[in-house]
């Protein structure tokens, strides 16, 4: 078996090499025999790493064998592995013709037109690839990357979302996912824009666009124009004070927090992050924990309303109350470093050392494991760029 990686890909072709019994298939013993040799002499060659020898030895057998469909297989393979696409394509076809159907041909065939552009002649062999050996991952990855270059995002979606289930480590699956998720949201609000590019919801679905990218200040000035057209909408004014949130700008978050409560009372995000920035801004924790508590009323699972109600409590020296609420928050975010952090810092307070030890150690344990998990995918964005150009 001959495997090899492709410079600036993390897919593998691996090829089997084989010459099935050709007797009968030559025009003499003698012929035969020639064959045995020269494919002895094309596998020595390989060994040695001389693929000129070896291609030149596969050609010798075709013009004496021109039926031997493992040849063409072999040599499509070395003319692949030299990133000779063209002629591998050629060889490849001449070969299928020989032997219609065969898997790991039609497989080749089809990445090798991939590679040389030709995305709608590659579809088919890729799929019929699959359809005879469904766990081909080459062809797996093939075909969706030449969906995506076919403009059909919703088969590429479907093609890696099974990639993702049987390879959940496989970087580049996800890669390709969330570009074609990204390409699926253009496409969509492209058709938005289409049908009216002035609607609340294009607005906010550009904001959203835009948020994704962090680009708040960018999604300010969509949501901007969709309070505009619909002051009174419920979760307008909210989208927009969350945008200011992001960017840090208290006072023009409460602004439209507020206002947003005047048109949905019972929006308890809106209630915890008024809450969240009086915290912030470091005054009237008291009114803070009124606005936290009715958000936790509401809502009494949200989690984040939960931390910042015992930060709350901590600032008000009711620090048994706070490790109430922190150990609820645990439980749903138990490698939230924050709360470890803020549980060592009242367990403190409260003279329980060991407790308040054993929390910190967590704490610089998680906040670590943290900040490595945020290092690697700062790499995995590098090298995907890599892969992708």
């Amino acid at each position: 078996m001959l495997c090899f990686k492709k410079t600036l890909s993390l897919s593998f072709v691996c090829v089997v090499f084989v010459l099935p019994q050709v007797f009968g298939q030559s025009s003499s013993g003698e012929n035969d025999s020639r064959v045995e040799q020269l494919y002895d002499e094309a596998k020595q060659a390989q060994s040695r790493g001389d693929i000129a020898s070896a291609i030149a030895k596969y050609e010798d057998i075709l013009r004496i064998a021109p039926k031997l469909a493992a040849a063409y297989n072999n040599l499509g393979a070395l003319y692949f592995r030299e990133r000779n696409y063209s002629k591998a394509v050629g060889v490849l076809e001449q070969g299928l013709k020989v032997s219609p159907g065969l898997p790991s041909a039609t497989a080749l065939l089809g990445i090798s037109l991939f590679e040389t552009a030709e995305y709608a002649r590659a579809r088919p062999f890729l799929e019929s690839a699959l359809k005879a050996n469904p766990n081909d991952p080459n062809a797996q990855m093939y075909l969706a990357k030449d969906l995506i270059k076919l403009g059909d995002p919703n088969a590429a979606a479907a093609a890696l979302q099974k990639m993702a289930l049987k390879q959940p480590k496989n970087q580049e699956v996800f890669y390709l996912l969330a570009r074609v998720y990204m390409q699926m949201s253009e496409q969509a609000l492209a058709k938005m824009n289409a049908i009216d590019p002035n609607s609340v919801l294009s607005h906010q679905l550009s904001a959203e666009v835009m948020e994704s990218m962090n680009n708040y200040d960018g999604a300010v000035v969509q949501l901007k124009k969709a309070v505009e057209m619909a002051p009174r909408l419920p979760g307008n004014h909210y989208k927009l004070g969350d945008a200011y949130w992001n960017l840090s700008q208290w006072d023009q978050a409460t602004e439209q927090f507020k206002t947003e409560l005047e048109i949905d009372p019972g929006n308890c995000m809106a209630q915890w992050k008024i809450g969240d920035i009086l915290l912030q801004k470091g005054s009237a924790p008291e009114e803070a924990l009124a606005a936290l508590d009715t958000s936790l009323t509401a809502c009494p699972d949200l989690a984040d309303a939960r931390e910042d109600r015992a930060r709350a409590l901590a600032k008000l020296n009711r620090n048994q109350e706070a490790v109430a609420d922190l150990e609820i928050a645990e439980k749903a975010a138990p490698n939230d470093p924050s709360i470890h952090f803020l549980l060592a810092k009242v367990y403190r307070a409260l003279g329980r050392t060991q407790d308040a030890s054993r929390e910190m150690q967590l704490f610089s344990k998680l906040d670590e494991a943290a900040r490595a998990a945020t290092a690697e995918r700062a790499q995995e964005v590098i090298q995907n760029k890599q892969v992708a150009h």
